[in-house]
């Protein structure tokens, strides 16, 4: 079952201490509709992630928590495992993929995260076995948890009293905790809301899964684009995203350059590709019409990546 709005709100209470209630603002892009965009990259780690890690060690006993703490990440979900760890005194180890940038591996070292890089493969499977070898540890997972899910929740309840005539929501995919925890407020408080993830052509499970009425596993290209993307879709999330989601938008690299030089350009803000590939899916214009939100993910880019990317579009 989706989270519930009672979780969301309890998660509100858990995390006022820690997460920051965000900022909606409007774009100024050239659509023939409104689009406002609610800036997570303006959180304490860069990232909405520090919404579900807060709520998790809120709810988790404190015994538990001094076993020390575990999570798979490519960066965001580390720095707030790490950001909230180092707050209460614990350890946190965290398992990254090799191709994590070096940038996000550096915020979470200077935090006082350890991190293990292993190949992509290894770790796929450590968010499968919540686990690693040799690691004892309280494991949290990225997304596929009801408490990472009602924490990014919070995101929908600010939505809905910011700004309650919205028309519909598109929403970075990575593993489906973002999206989902947002889409089952919505569906709960104001269900005529369109909510749309948004995936970059260079992994898009999602999309492929939608189509096949089931989980499938597609090809994986590493890109600027780090915050979302993977090879496929839990069965447990894919379930969320059917019965939530009124579909999956998949964007172009190209595209998503194009969005993150245009929020620096028209906003000011520097954000990393999967925030920009929420901007770029709705500028498309097939999320609709009227009064759209992109959630602006994060903002923890590699400024010579990020310079790079805005000389060259």
């Amino acid at each position: 079952m989706p989270i519930t709005v009672a979780q969301a709100e309890e998660a509100r209470r858990n995390i006022s201490a820690v997460a920051m209630r965000t900022p909606l603002v409007r774009c100024d892009a050239d659509a023939p509709f409104e689009l406002y965009l609610k800036l997570e990259n303006l959180q304490p780690i860069g990232s909405f992630k520090i919404r579900g890690a807060a709520n998790v060690m809120a709810r988790v006993p404190r015994q538990q928590l001094e076993r020390g703490l575990l999570t798979a990440s490519a960066g965001n979900m580390a720095q707030g495992v790490a950001f909230c760890a180092r707050r209460m005194g614990i350890r946190a180890t965290i398992v990254a993929p090799e191709t994590a940038p070096a940038t996000k591996i550096a915020a979470v070292e200077r935090i006082g995260g350890r991190v293990i890089k292993v190949p992509f493969a290894e770790w796929w499977r450590t968010f499968e076995t919540r686990s690693y070898p040799g690691v004892e540890a309280t494991f949290i997972h990225a997304f596929d948890d009801p408490d990472v899910m009602a924490g990014n929740g919070t995101i929908a309840l600010e939505l809905l009293e910011d700004f309650p005539d919205l028309d519909a929501v598109v929403i970075p995919w990575g593993g489906g905790g973002l999206s989902c925890g947002i889409a089952a407020v919505l569906r709960a408080r104001a269900p005529r809301v369109r909510i749309y993830a948004a995936e970059v052509e260079t992994a898009a499970p999602l999309t492929a899964s939608l189509a096949a009425g089931e989980p499938r596993t597609v090809e994986y290209t590493p890109s600027f684009v780090d915050g979302i993307g993977s090879k496929m879709v839990f069965p447990n999330m894919f379930e969320h995203a059917r019965r939530l989601l009124d579909g999956s938008l998949v964007v172009t690299l190209n595209d998503a350059a194009r969005a993150l030089k245009l929020l620096a350009e028209r906003n000011r803000i520097i954000v990393e590709g999967a925030a920009a590939c929420a901007v770029a899916a709705a500028l498309s214009g097939r999320a609709g019409s009227g009064k759209i939100v992109a959630i602006v993910s994060g903002g923890n880019i590699d400024m010579d990546r990020f310079t790079q990317i805005v000389s060259q579009t």
